[in-house]
């Protein structure tokens, strides 16, 4: 099962129609006595959110994206809004997942796409898939959002960064960060579906952890094979039979 924007349905934009917008899961609370659904609603404790001083400029809440185009993309993360979507992001990039991942799908003007250690569109990690958080955040131009598959539950490591503003994304798909620096380095990456040569993320790291940018020999791209020369000599050479 392809991974991405509503399968192949990305360049039409008609994903299919996703359940209402959710957040997280709220604690579950035991029901009242009176078994009545809308005292049990009313009752139940709503789901815990940070304010925007507990994450924003946070380096705990932040990714460091060093892309193969050349630099360093800082990435701010919205726990408030999608809480395990975020947690997800931080333990793959502890872990290395992403670190030599490659842009797999990026449509120009539109997103690019990464985050699939197969670089096919099918592929993600071993965690089991997350829950849709689909929030109020717009997909504007540098958005992060997570790819899912036609579930809007099968969301896993797959995720996409808005080149331009995309609003029929809202409410479809979970947006969970936006850049805020190296915007330049995303607007780099080799375009198609699939690039004929994929750029890629050399590494991923949690800001909060301090990880160095890799040496700039190692932010370069794979580069097309040279076209074979053709000399005046074999030009001017007898054709063989």
């Amino acid at each position: 099962m392809a991974f991405g924007l509503a399968a192949s349905a990305v360049a039409q934009e008609v994903p299919p129609a996703p359940p209402a917008p959710q957040g997280g899961e709220a604690p579950s609370a035991p029901a009242p006595a009176s078994g009545d659904p809308a005292a049990a609603a009313a009752e139940a404790p709503a789901a815990p959110t940070m304010a925007p001083d507990q994450y924003m400029g946070n380096p705990e809440y932040m990714l460091d994206l060093d892309l193969s185009t050349g630099g360093r993309v800082v990435i701010q993360l919205y726990p408030n809004v999608a809480p395990a979507h975020v947690e997800r992001m931080k333990t793959l990039a502890r872990a290395g997942f992403y670190n030599g991942i490659k842009f797999h799908r990026v449509i120009d003007g539109f997103m690019a796409q990464t985050g699939d250690p197969t670089a096919t569109g099918q592929g993600g990690s071993q965690l089991p898939d997350l829950k849709a958080e689909f929030n109020d955040t717009p997909h504007l131009r540098g958005t992060l959002s997570m790819a899912r598959a036609e579930n809007p539950d099968s969301a896993n490591s797959q995720f996409f960064i808005m080149l331009q503003p995309r609003f029929s994304l809202d409410h479809r798909y979970t947006a969970f960060g936006r850049v805020i620096s190296g915007m330049q380095y995303i607007d780099a990456v080799a375009k198609g579906e699939p690039p004929a040569i994929m750029s890629r993320i050399v590494q991923m790291s949690v800001a909060a952890d301090n990880k160095p940018m890799p040496p700039a020999a190692l932010l370069t791209e794979e580069r097309p094979a040279a076209p074979v020369e053709v000399t005046v000599d074999q030009l001017n050479a007898p054709i063989k039979r």
